[in-house]
């Protein structure tokens, strides 16, 4: 009789576990729910509306690939804001001209040389900017480059550059300055990739891989920060469309619907990416007609996806651009020689 009483008492408390179990599962589908369908009020709000932007006066922006058309417009951009900054580039002189301007809006600014495929470099550049300057609030990991080569010509120390470059220095620039960030709860750390981040298209597998992977690490970065309840820190995911810096000369589409989607301004790029950073926005997709080949690409069959692109001369649209790297480099070769 006792062990049959015991046996009941342990039935009777495991099923008491279980209905606790469902129902905290239950709760927390129905507050899953709510968060869901706030975002998406949000997100649709702020797609009308004007969200509020931070102030970010005082606070130290570090810059990669500073002395680039887009790294300058960042740079300008953000001391405009009155933040104060520190610029990486790999080529010192288009660096400290992007200083000079930037020391124009009235901010402090300073210049580091750092090659980012160098992980020791980025580790040194990263401590003597603690020593001396003091702790990074705001990372913008806006440094990329291209091989501009077919898979089977390029040397194979061109595409690891690019993928040095793009993807793993996003790893070391995170470790140097996250740390930091960490300890007070507060920071920024924006990543410039690209739409080609997103869906791919041919004869740029080095930078594609190498956007798709730094898509794949901020949105990681994210999940593990929301995971340590470390809501202090923002991250922001730029992805855009070709802009017209010369980095993709050549490149077009099918010429019936170049003018729907032409290459980008770059301030107009920049602008609208500052919006974004400002208003604490995790993603961003420049021109907003990126998000449609997105979703398409998750939602169509393979095959549609390629006759979407075959269509719109997506599948040949980097052959100019290859064809015109390689005149260059026949050039630089010539005048070496």
């Amino acid at each position: 009789m006792m062990a049959q009483a015991w046996h009941s008492a342990i039935d009777a408390l495991c099923c008491t576990r279980a209905c606790t179990r469902m129902m905290f599962f239950l709760l927390d589908l129905l507050w899953m729910l709510i968060e869901l369908s706030y975002s998406i009020l949000s997100a649709v709000l702020q797609t009308f509306l004007r969200p509020r932007l931070k102030c970010i006066e005082g606070e130290l922006c570090l810059i990669t690939g500073a002395g680039g058309a887009l790294g300058r417009l960042f740079a300008l951009e953000f001391a405009k804001e009155g933040a104060n900054l520190v610029l990486w580039d790999c080529n010192q002189a288009a660096n400290e001209q992007t200083a000079e301007l930037a020391r124009e809006k009235g901010v402090k600014v300073y210049t580091h040389t750092v090659d980012l495929s160098r992980r020791q470099d980025i580790y040194e550049a990263a401590e003597k900017v603690r020593l001396d300057v003091g702790d990074v609030t705001i990372l913008v990991n806006n440094a990329g480059v291209v091989a501009g080569r077919r898979l089977l010509e390029c040397p194979d120390e061109l595409l690891e550059r690019t993928l040095l470059v793009n993807c793993h220095a996003l790893f070391w620039m995170t470790k140097a300055f996250l740390p930091q960030m960490k300890a007070q709860n507060h920071g920024h750390i924006v990543t410039i990739a690209s739409a080609l981040g997103l869906f791919s298209t041919a004869c740029v597998e080095d930078y594609c891989a190498s956007k798709f992977g730094a898509v794949g690490f901020t949105e990681s970065l994210a999940h593990d920060l929301h995971a340590e309840n470390l809501n202090g820190i923002k991250t922001t995911l730029v992805c855009p469309y070709i802009v017209d810096t010369g980095m993709f000369e050549g490149c077009e589409i099918r010429k019936e619907l170049r003018g729907l989607i032409p290459p980008l301004d770059p301030l107009y790029t920049v602008k609208q990416s500052m919006n974004a950073i400002l208003a604490e926005q995790q993603m961003i997709c420049i021109p907003r007609l990126m998000y449609i080949p997105l979703l398409t690409r998750a939602l169509l069959p393979w095959e549609a996806n390629v006759a979407t692109y075959r269509f719109m001369g997506g599948d040949r649209c980097m052959m100019p651009f290859i064809k015109n790297m390689e005149i260059k480099a026949a050039k630089d070769q010539v005048k070496t020689s």
